[in-house]
């Protein structure tokens, strides 16, 4: 055999006519998000772009009565069909359920997971691609919580959080080392939601996780430690949504953090069950 047409090989070559040979799906679950679909898609479309990179969208919309379907019609008339696919589902049905619902659709042999309302900014999306290849990892997951990625990659700078008030900031660091104290994940930031996977492998993990709701994060990220799947870290800017309004109010907030600690049980359980706690 060709050692060049190996199922490895062919695994970090990529199979698409670009500079990259990769391509690139990203999964952006949406519930009233009207406003922000159009810039998202946007800046993502610049990204992809401007890189040289194969790219496609699909968009999974909860029934937001907003508008935000008809918005995602007319984006797809705009870039293409091709390049953006609404996947609607008849209510709100969860994030984790959002992705499996997505992963249905996508061509891509890595998937983006990123959320519609700017918290996650795709100017990160190159990083994410760069360290990938250059350690051949099989995840890569943007952090708040670090001033340098792992493995090192120069052009990273520090991660933070802007717009958030004392609660949720305290909320979840307290949720994150926890979770590490506990877990000993190998992450500074498992109830992020911006990451980078190669197809198969969230395929894989996101069968195996049970939670929902925020927890189902932390969940996907124990299980792909337990699973013995390599992870990379970028340092990212999370910036609160722009327009809307936020999903996580109070009452959501002391969910949330009971929601941690059912997650560092659950975690506590994987581990277990692979032999590693």
């Amino acid at each position: 055999m060709n050692p060049f047409e190996s199922p490895v090989s062919l695994n970090m070559q990529g199979r698409y006519n670009t500079p990259n040979t990769h391509k690139y799906s990203v999964i952006l679950p949406t519930y009233n998000e009207r406003k922000n679909l159009p810039i998202i898609i946007w800046l993502l479309a610049k990204v992809f772009e401007e890189h040289q990179l194969a790219w496609e969208i699909i968009v999974v919309d909860d029934a937001s009565p907003d508008g935000t379907q008809e918005v995602a019609i007319e984006l797809a008339r705009a870039y293409g069909e091709d390049k953006i696919l609404l996947k609607p589902r008849a209510g709100k049905l969860g994030l984790g359920t959002a992705y499996i619902h997505g992963l249905d659709f996508c061509t891509g042999d890595f998937v983006i997971i990123m959320d519609a309302d700017f918290s996650h900014h795709p100017k990160f999306i190159p990083q994410f691609i760069r360290l990938q290849q250059a350690h051949n990892l099989d995840i890569v997951t943007g952090t708040r919580y670090r001033s340098t990625s792992t493995p090192y990659l120069a052009e990273a700078q520090p991660g933070g959080v802007h717009g958030w008030d004392l609660k949720r900031k305290l909320v979840s660091r307290g949720a994150n080392f926890l979770a590490a104290t506990v877990l000993n994940p190998g992450v500074s930031d498992l109830t992020g939601s911006f990451r980078l996977y190669r197809l198969p492998v969230l395929r894989h993990i996101i069968t195996l996780t049970q939670s929902r709701g925020y927890v189902f994060q932390m969940e996907m990220m124990v299980r792909a430690r337990a699973l013995g799947y390599s992870v990379g870290e970028v340092p990212i800017t999370f910036v609160d949504r722009i327009f809307g309004e936020s999903k996580l109010g109070a009452d959501e907030v002391v969910g949330y953090a009971n929601g941690c600690v059912a997650a560092v049980q659950v975690g506590l359980k994987v581990l277990r069950t692979w032999g590693q706690a």
